[in-house]
């Protein structure tokens, strides 16, 4: 018998057989993991179920390469802080299906864990929608596709920094970056250190981030496009800029 014990988010949960459910979470330790829950269509496990959800988490299984058997303990539900709040919801949605469908099963990812629970804790507050963004630039980071914001591609200099290369990924300025505006992706003012922000602000920023996931990430590796939960939070940030 092989066990361990960690500390998880649910990701995500979908039914197997009569009462039972297979789940995907976060783990701290030991990265994405995947495992048979028994009775998770009860009311209670579908409580502790809920994508967010902060678990203490026991894993068995008989052997290596089997998918071995969850219990699952409520720490925190942060799904009911964002249930009424619709955009929040779905922001919360995008992250756990963007983890699930972007980490390794079983590859150590700490970062994305306390970066994840960073996201989960700034819901509490106004600034969520630029965590958010910086929670995907960290997640794009910790796959290997980090982008370069901090100076001019062209130049070198830290002023002006309004565009990223949509083929770099690094920051251009304003006047170097002019001529190929049309082709350029918009820096969100808050990525350039500013307090203020507007919902076109976190717009860009979606549109930012979901250009290098779609383009290096999904269309690469999966041969698809972004996630419809991620797809949906662009969506309603569009229908806010109207």
């Amino acid at each position: 018998m092989i066990e361990w014990q960690d500390q998880a988010v649910v990701l995500s949960v979908r039914g197997h057989g009569e009462t039972g459910g297979i789940a995907s979470l976060l783990t701290r330790q030991h990265g994405r993991a995947a495992g048979y829950v028994y009775g998770a269509v009860s009311n209670r496990m579908r409580g502790v179920l809920e994508p967010g959800n902060i678990v203490s988490v026991t894993w068995r299984a008989k052997g290596e390469g089997q998918l071995g058997n969850f219990t699952l303990e409520l720490e925190k539900s942060h799904a009911a802080v964002v249930m009424d709040d619709p955009l929040k919801l779905t922001a919360l949605q995008s992250a756990c299906t963007l983890v699930d469908k972007t980490l390794p099963e079983g590859e150590k990812h700490e970062g994305v864990y306390e970066g994840f629970c960073a996201l989960l804790a700034a819901f509490e507050n106004d600034i969520w929608a630029p965590a958010y963004i910086y929670w995907e630039l960290g997640l794009l980071k910790e796959l290997g596709f980090g982008l370069d914001l901090g100076q001019c591609a062209a130049t070198g200099t830290t002023e002006d920094l309004i565009y990223v290369s949509p083929k770099s990924g690094r920051a251009v300025s304003g006047p170097a970056g002019f001529i190929y505006k049309e082709k350029m992706l918009a820096m969100p003012a808050f990525l350039r250190g500013e307090a203020a922000f507007e919902p076109a602000d976190i717009l860009d920023g979606l549109k930012l981030t979901g250009h290098f996931f779609l383009h290096r990430v999904f269309a690469v590796h999966t041969h698809s496009n972004l996630p419809d939960a991620r797809l949906r939070l662009e969506a309603k940030f569009l229908q806010k800029c109207a």
